[in-house]
């Protein structure tokens, strides 16, 4: 297990060097985006002018107020809470996320699956976790707001927050094929195969 200091963009190089259990904190620039976000990205057509290439995003949604202009909040919008939403639900954007705008890495809870590994092994990705519950304290490793595209989606706009030690986060899934999830999902199930066979109980 090690622990990872990640200035982003980053390199498939870099991204590929992340194993499960590894650890790693984010630098500079993360973007957030969500549900709507990736519909109208993949599913209507829709393009951003951001450049995505060696970036992470977090699944996220964010509650965010409107102030005025200023250097602290370039755009007119204020960071109140930013959240992690639950990752399965954006499980068939992962590939075309990463194939044609180079994202490398996806941030959120709850893991994602077979489609996303194999993603992650053609492409170079991973996927790190955040513990559900913990958005106070995601919030205070974002700066600002830095910028906002397809603002007419708010609050699921693709967001570029400003960070600062955005972490330490969990490596919980890797572009070499094992997933946190998986793992844990087979021992459970051997738990249970156990269980169910000291009772007599055929599966």
């Amino acid at each position: 297990m090690a622990h990872n200091e990640l200035a982003m963009p980053i390199t498939e190089q870099q991204v590929r060097a992340l194993r499960v259990n590894d650890t790693a904190t984010l630098q500079k620039t993360l973007f957030g985006i969500r549900d709507a976000t990736l519909i109208h990205m993949f599913d209507r057509g829709r393009t951003t002018r951001f450049d995505l290439q060696g970036h992470a995003v977090v699944h996220t949604a964010p509650n965010v107020k409107q102030v005025s202009r200023s250097e602290k909040n370039p755009v007119g919008y204020a960071p109140l809470c930013v959240g992690t939403t639950t990752s399965a639900r954006m499980e068939r954007f992962t590939r075309d996320l990463m194939s044609q705008y180079g994202v490398r890495i996806i941030i959120g809870k709850g893991g994602m699956g077979a489609q996303t590994s194999s993603a992650f092994a053609d492409l170079g990705g991973a996927y790190l976790a955040i513990v559900g519950g913990a958005a106070a304290l995601e919030t205070t490793w974002i700066e600002r707001i830095e910028d906002v595209d397809l603002d007419d989606l708010n609050p699921e706009s693709l967001w570029r927050f400003a960070i600062c030690d955005f972490g330490p986060l969990l490596v919980a899934m890797d572009s070499h094929g094992a997933s946190l999830y998986r793992t844990v999902a087979d021992k459970a199930l051997a738990r249970r195969a156990d269980v169910l066979r000291s009772l007599g109980v055929k599966a």
